[in-house]
């Protein structure tokens, strides 16, 4: 597998990290509300709501803050409007980034994702000039990279499927993902974590181990903002390289 899947998988082992800090919560009850704010606070008629429900859960998030936090994005939390933003950028190396974000104040959190690329080597980007690079897709991440897992994936829908540190990295069109995670879950098949991503459509491939770790660490000071739910960049670091510095 490329380092781009090393690196998704390396991801996966600092979120066990992160769940045991605030920003977890943070970022948890952030993605709640906006699910419930864009489809209703119902998780039954709302697939989104019910993924970010999940995430909440996995990072041990009490009931009383996820109730709380669909309230704020239906309206009766009293809270401040929080709406959801997309930043565009280039990172070291011409890296592409696209920033996604839960705010209720725009202006704040505008500057501080400039700020962070300009202090980091990177810079803001025009609407549009980034996001082309990236597809949105679904990624279900199963703990056993069986066939059999595969094949059920495959046949409920699945458009691609990665294979990295014993596990399966399962890539589809959002409006098929809900099936496959059923198909999955009927079969026994264990799930680690279920979402909607935004992956590259081409990569930049990074040889130099210093051009990566001022790459890593732009990521880094991205996703430690606090009104950053996710970062995604379309670079290619050798498993070598990645294993060095992460």
């Amino acid at each position: 597998m490329s380092g781009h899947s090393k690196w998704a998988s390396i991801k996966h082992k600092k979120a066990a990290t992160d769940a045991k800090r605030g920003k977890a919560f943070t970022v948890a009850a952030n993605m709640v509300t906006i699910a419930a704010k864009e489809g209703g606070g119902d998780p039954t008629m709302n697939f989104k709501l019910r993924l970010a429900i999940d995430k909440a859960k996995a990072v041990n998030m009490p009931s009383t803050n996820i109730n709380r936090a669909i309230k704020r994005g239906t309206g009766e939390g009293g809270a401040g409007q929080v709406e959801e933003l997309k930043y565009e950028g280039y990172g070291p190396e011409g890296v592409a980034i696209l920033v996604s974000t839960v705010t209720d104040n725009k202006n704040r959190t505008s500057s501080d994702v400039r700020s962070t690329l300009t202090k980091n080597g990177g810079r803001m980007a025009d609407a549009g000039s980034v996001s082309w690079v990236f597809d949105q897709q679904g990624q279900i991440v199963v703990t056993t990279d069986s066939e059999e897992a595969q094949l059920v994936a495959i046949d409920a829908g699945a458009t691609d499927v990665e294979v990295e540190d014993g596990k399966l990295f399962i890539y589809s069109d959002t409006s098929t993902i809900s099936n496959i995670k059923s198909a999955l879950e009927s079969e026994g098949i264990k799930i680690e974590s279920t979402e909607i991503i935004y992956k590259p459509k081409n990569y930049i491939k990074v040889e130099d181990e210093g051009k990566a770790t001022k790459i890593l660490k732009l990521i880094d000071a991205l996703e430690s903002l606090d009104d950053v739910t996710e970062v995604n960049a379309n670079f290619d670091i050798s498993e070598e390289i990645l294993e060095k510095i992460s």
